[in-house]
């Protein structure tokens, strides 16, 4: 049996959010095995699955993207939204729009260390919209 949520997640500040809880909260009666497919509506945002123990982990992301993808680079020409806008874009295409995570025993089975990260490229972002998809 497939099922479908879509749900938005409030407005966050640019950065790095583990959102595990979040998700977890919107999905109800997860099948004993599956999948959950999670989609990111949004071109200038991502999410991924990486380290959720240590906020560190979080800023570190940030400066190095931030040092990947420079903002203001003379060159680009997508600039009209501001100097965070196209960045944006080009780092949520290197990250991801999509996710998939394993579904054992009714629950989400990540890592012991693992989260799922919003990554908010943008200054001022605003609400972003999920799809997921829960197959099993």
């Amino acid at each position: 049996m497939t099922k479908q949520y879509e749900f938005s997640l409030p407005a966050f500040s640019r950065g790095y959010h583990v959102i595990t809880d979040l998700v977890k909260d919107e999905l109800l009666n997860l099948p004993s095995v599956g999948i959950l497919h999670l989609f990111i509506k949004h071109t200038s945002a991502a999410i991924t699955i990486n380290e959720s123990a240590d906020p560190d982990v979080l800023v570190d992301f940030e400066s190095i993207f931030n040092h990947i993808v420079p903002e203001n680079m003379p060159f680009l020409k997508h600039t009209m939204e501001g100097p965070d806008d196209m960045p944006a874009h080009i780092k949520a295409a290197m990250i991801g729009n999509s996710i998939q995570i394993p579904i054992t025993n009714g629950r989400l089975n990540l890592g012991t260390w693992q989260g799922i990260y919003l990554c908010e490229f943008r200054n001022r972002g605003g609400v972003r919209k999920l799809v997921a998809t829960v197959m099993g």
